[in-house]
């Protein structure tokens, strides 16, 4: 028999877990050997996997950003799924803020499904996939390529498909990643798309904030979000919002709670909440809120503030006077910041899932490539 932290031996499907006291309430945690330990280790790797990608990312980048400022393309058209699409939809807010390019996502089905071509000579065409192996998106970048686009994939396997049927491979430079959630790749693909957008927006902010962040997702790892365990996510649904660079974080946050916690949880930006979602609102409704420290951060306070108001049970990631707050590292720059609270939620995320006594490496239904057409 293990003991746990506290003294007492746990017994049972409990055995071998251990008591957090530093938690708002008492919660017993199954042996991390047995569930989530992949995810728990791989999560944490993605600082080492950020300081690799830059090394790995040089020449191809070079030879994108070429083409981007000799085309000046209209429109950046992206392709992904899963977690993949919402690092995509970060790359939106960076490419449409910074460069003024718009950015439009493909629907991979008008290839694989509709068997229609887009037209897009001279314009880039970018698919994010961890695996690069899920048939739509290969059909969805040989068709863009055929029709003049040059094509891009920023993947983690660069002997895949993907990687085979596009012009460039931008690695995400991960490593393996064998939980079936992904964790480190999606950070590695923000990474990726920040490193892109530094260098064709030739922006040395963003690029002294990407050489500072590794480190700092080591820091993020470690912070306590254990108010985040309590009656917030005892509800079978609740809302994430976000604004700007963090909507992609929602809505990154959203996927994985139904992923490895089997809670359903719906992402919105702060603005879209209050185009009608908002009436989902009624006394102690579960609302996180991932905090922007630009000028989109104005506008989630007042949702923020708002939502108490009618009665939310509300957390707010960083400095807020509304909700429960969940910490964060000081301030340095926002785009770079969003990247350490996702980092912060996988764990909380990771925690969450064994309180509820689930498998977090092996979620049902789940496979870790999903390939579709």
């Amino acid at each position: 028999m293990v003991k746990a932290e506290s003294g007492q031996e746990l017994h049972g499907p409990l055995a071998g877990a251990s008591v957090m006291s530093n938690w708002p309430f008492d919660v017993r945690l199954p042996s991390m050997s047995n569930y989530g330990a992949l995810i728990s280790a791989e999560f944490r790797q993605a600082p080492d996997a950020v300081r690799r990608q830059a090394v790995s990312l040089a020449q191809p980048l070079r030879e994108l950003i070429g083409f981007l400022r000799k085309r000046q393309p209209q429109v950046v058209v992206t392709c992904a799924r899963g977690s993949s699409a919402h690092a995509a939809t970060f790359g939106k807010y960076l490419i449409e803020r910074y460069l003024g390019v718009p950015v439009a996502e493909a629907a991979p089905s008008i290839t694989s499904v509709y068997h229609k071509d887009l037209r897009l000579d001279g314009q880039p065409f970018l698919a994010i996939s961890q695996s690069g192996r899920s048939e739509d998106l290969v059909e969805s970048a040989s068709s863009a390529k055929a029709s003049g686009a040059l094509t891009a994939a920023i993947v983690n396997d660069t002997e895949s498909p993907l990687a085979v049927a596009c012009d460039l491979v931008l690695p995400m430079a991960a490593g393996p990643e064998v939980s079936v959630a992904a964790t480190k790749t999606f950070v590695a693909s923000l990474t990726a798309l920040l490193d892109l957008v530094a260098l064709w927006a030739d922006d040395r902010a963003i690029k002294a904030a990407l050489d500072r962040l590794p480190d700092r997702l080591a820091s993020a790892s470690e912070l306590d979000w254990s108010k985040g365990l309590g009656a917030q996510f005892a509800a079978g649904n609740l809302v994430i919002l976000g604004r700007g660079p963090t909507l992609a974080i929602a809505r990154e946050a959203s996927l994985k709670l139904k992923e490895v916690c089997n809670i359903h949880a719906e992402a919105f930006s702060g603005a879209e909440f209050q185009h009608g979602p908002i009436t989902l609102v009624s006394k102690d409704y579960p609302v996180l809120i991932f905090a922007v420290g630009d000028a989109a951060g104005a506008n989630l306070a007042e949702v923020a503030a708002d939502l108490c108001r009618k009665g939310a049970s509300v957390l707010v990631t960083g400095e807020s006077h509304m909700g429960t707050r969940l910490p964060t590292l000081a301030p340095d720059h926002p785009d770079t910041d969003t990247v350490c609270l996702i980092q912060s939620f996988y764990a909380l995320a990771i925690h969450l899932a064994q309180h509820r006594g689930i498998n977090v490496d092996q979620p049902r239904h789940l496979r870790k490539v999903t390939r579709t057409r």
